[in-house]
């Protein structure tokens, strides 16, 4: 899955949840369940995500979405194997952007 989010330090929920094509409670629910998401809250209680709440947010989606994980399932895999599956999915996820980007210029040749 590739999000389009623009370049900047912290995200909004609702910016997040439009990237991910998920509603906002979803994005809140994933807060309170996986530890690795730590949003930063401003004095309103805004949640403001970073890049690194955004990358974990990227791979819990992928594992609960895409592979159709259990949210146990993906705590589980989250805690026992998130170096090598992140790298693991880090890699994917650029290749993925490699190739859409390939694919873009083909079109305009």
């Amino acid at each position: 899955m590739h999000i389009e989010l623009p370049e900047k330090r912290y995200y909004s929920i609702g910016e997040v949840a439009k990237a991910f094509n998920v509603n906002p409670s979803l994005i809140r629910f994933w807060e309170k369940e996986f530890d690795v998401l730590k949003p930063k809250k401003n004095a309103k209680g805004n949640r403001k995500f970073s890049q690194d709440d955004i990358k974990n947010l990227k791979f819990i989606y992928h594992l609960v979405k895409e592979r159709g994980f259990t949210l146990e399932g993906a705590k589980t895999h989250l805690k026992e194997e998130k170096k090598k599956s992140l790298s693991n999915f880090e890699i994917i996820s650029k290749l993925e952007s490699i190739k859409a980007q390939l694919i873009k210029i083909k079109e305009q040749l």
